[in-house]
């Protein structure tokens, strides 16, 4: 019992409560706001999510938990079609470190480049999708599958890196 009454009194919880609503604030509901998002399209209130303003979700989307979406800092664009399901945990970036010998990666420029995901598109628990890749209409991508490079309409892909299974 007097644990308890102490835990109560414990300003350190209070101050933790604070740090995880300035999480939640800054990892999906400021950048959420500058989203364009079409009619229908729902998000798992769990997702992270960078520079919204550089994304863009058609009509009747879904993203799944622990997805994130994150748009370059300055220029890279992620836009995502209409009826694209992303499955839990996809991470899909617009923006990359480049690799100069001796200079550590966090000090080295960006190289953004946009991202775009088409019509009708599924992507898989775990898919990674790079900076600069296009995902043509109607592709599904497996679980856990690492997309570098682009992929053309209705085709099926699994792996790492990721490569055409079959046409779907």
């Amino acid at each position: 019992m007097l644990q308890s009454v102490l835990a109560l009194i414990d300003p350190r919880n209070y101050l933790h409560l604070l740090k995880v609503v300035n999480f939640y604030r800054y990892s999906h509901v400021a950048p959420k706001r500058l989203i364009r998002m079409g009619k229908g399209t729902a998000m798992a209130p769990n997702i992270s999510l960078r520079n919204g303003e550089r994304i863009s979700i058609g009509k009747e989307c879904h993203i799944g938990e622990r997805s994130s979406l994150w748009a370059g800092d300055s220029t890279g664009k992620i836009t995502i079609g209409n009826n694209v399901s992303l499955a839990p945990e996809v991470y899909i970036t617009a923006s990359d470190y480049q690799f100069v010998k001796g200079i550590p990666f966090r000090k080295q420029p960006k190289r953004e480049r946009d991202v775009t995901i088409g019509n009708d598109v599924w992507l898989g628990v775990k898919v990674v999708v790079t900076a600069g890749v296009s995902i043509g209409d109607g592709c599904i991508v497996g679980a856990g599958a690492v997309v570098t490079k682009d992929l053309p309409p209705n085709t099926i892909a699994g792996g790492v890196p990721a490569k055409i299974i079959k046409n779907r």
